[in-house]
């Protein structure tokens, strides 16, 4: 099975873009950015609820638990959020009509939570509406971690962050290409 494409950040740019274009656009493109600044899966992103992001005073939180039920694999998992993340949260927040802590943080057009599958169709078609053939709901995924590993990240660290068991996992996550080769044999 092909792996997901990674975006660069001409690539990001041109997707974040399109959202504000959309019928939901605030929400897509915060959709987009959890996806790129956390790292969360569709299925993770369609379970958030407002109390996973937000405190009871309205403020967007550093970090949150992902319940077993809303990761894969059965586990718990720590996110967190980066400045530029909790920054577009934030706004999102403004724009958020229940301030009930379970209720979902991305409602769908039918209200209620996304399905999975749901999400998954909403990158589709966003990628698609971008000329980004090769991009699927794993690449905002790919994309932090490959991000990540270009910055100095350890593997055991993106392990933690991505949610895996195993270092080999999250390497396969790591997207090579011949500028970060040459890049890294400048370093001798």
């Amino acid at each position: 099975m092909r792996q997901a494409q990674t975006l660069n950040e001409a690539q990001l740019r041109r997707v974040l873009h399109y959202c504000r274009s959309r019928r939901h656009p605030v929400r897509d493109e915060t959709i987009v950015m959890v996806s790129f600044y956390a790292g969360l899966r569709a299925k993770e992103i369609a379970a958030l609820t407002v109390g996973n992001v937000f405190d009871e005073a309205g403020a967007v939180r550093s970090q949150f638990i992902l319940s077993a039920e809303q990761s894969k694999g059965g586990k718990t998992r720590t996110v967190y959020l980066n400045q530029r993340l909790r920054k577009s949260l934030s706004e999102y927040g403004e724009t958020i009509r229940s301030a009930d802590q379970n209720s979902p943080l991305f409602e769908s057009q039918k209200g209620g939570h996304f399905s999975g599958n749901t999400m998954c169709q909403l990158f589709l078609d966003v990628y698609k509406a971008c000329g980004l053939k090769d991009a699927s709901s794993h690449s905002g995924r790919r994309t932090y971690i490959t991000r990540l590993a270009n910055k100095g990240v350890g593997v055991r660290l993106l392990a933690e962050l991505a949610g895996h068991s195993h270092i080999s996992t999250t390497q396969r996550y790591i997207d090579v290409n011949s500028e970060q080769l040459s890049q890294a044999v400048e370093l001798l």
